[in-house]
């Protein structure tokens, strides 16, 4: 009985131990995928009302766990049955996080034409407002469930070779980590100028470390989200091109004579550029056939 009970704790230890190493593994994998992850809904999460900033980031983070709760168990159905689906899956994925990360550097070279908006929130009615955030929402959760997609399916296919329970807790503990840490350091982003603004009213000394402070933490924030831009695009670019080197065999061995960060960076610049084209071009075609 006692035999049998050390047993059980000792296979106990050893898949925790497990799940720690290839929770590490999976975590690296997925990095890259998070960064972008926090930089987009940092841009989505901000841009309201100072007292609808935070309930608009819960209720995105209730979407995002709704998402989980959708993809996980599909993504380990897949990875029990049809493997060979999961490989496709990511490249497929691959190709949106490429075309994403060239659409980001092509509007910012070739912006278009900014859309009329009322900046001014305040002037909003009540029902304009909440119209607003329900479309923003909307438009956030959207974009986590594909990210979230993505981020899955790299955390599954890092423990590929590992037994369904440990693929399970894995993929899970990454999933959780992607919603909490993601969200978490959103909201305390969203609300930078806030705390700012409160250490500044703090007192009327204009040369204290309060009033310093405040205004490093409120003119901090957009620069913040545009530096958060940047390195997400970067990121995205680096993810797919790494989905593409690594599932791919004809990308196998290309430039070997550059470091492997900047071969999967060149990579992913170039299939998210020649995606960017052939949907521009199917957009104008499409265009063309309905005028």
């Amino acid at each position: 009985m006692a035999s049998g009970l050390f047993a059980l704790l000792d296979d106990i230890a050893t898949l925790m131990d497990d799940v720690a190493t290839m929770s590490k593994v999976a975590g690296k994998k997925t990095a890259g995928l998070l960064g972008d992850d926090l930089a987009v809904n940092a841009e989505k999460a901000s841009g309201f009302m100072s007292n609808r900033e935070l309930p608009v980031l819960w209720a995105i983070t209730k979407g995002s766990f709704l998402n989980k709760l959708i993809i996980l168990p599909l993504a380990f159905l897949l990875s029990a049955f049809f493997p060979v689906i999961i490989t496709l899956i990511l490249v497929i994925g691959g190709l949106y996080l490429a075309y994403e990360g060239a659409e980001k550097i092509f509007e910012y070279f070739f912006p278009h034409s900014p859309k009329a908006e009322t900046t001014n929130l305040e002037k909003l009615s009540k029902e304009e407002i909440l119209s607003r955030e329900k479309e923003k929402i909307k438009s956030a959760i959207l974009t986590d469930f594909i990210l979230s997609v993505e981020i899955v399916i790299i955390a599954l296919s890092s423990v590929e070779n590992q037994d369904l329970l440990t693929k399970i807790i894995v993929v899970t503990i990454i999933a959780v980590i992607a919603t909490v840490g993601v969200y978490g350091i959103v909201a305390l982003i969203v609300r930078m100028d806030d705390y700012g603004l409160k250490l500044i009213e703090l007192n009327e000394n204009e040369k204290s470390f309060s009033n310093k402070m405040g205004h490093f933490l409120v003119n901090a924030l957009p620069k913040v989200i545009k530096s958060l831009t940047v390195i997400g695009t970067i990121a995205l670019l680096l993810v797919s091109g790494g989905i593409f080197v690594h599932n791919i065999d004809f990308f196998h061995g290309l430039f070997e004579t550059l470091p492997g960060i900047l071969v999967e960076f060149l990579i992913g610049l170039v299939v998210g550029f020649v995606v960017l084209l052939i949907l521009k071009g199917a957009s104008k075609v499409w265009k063309n056939l309905n005028s």
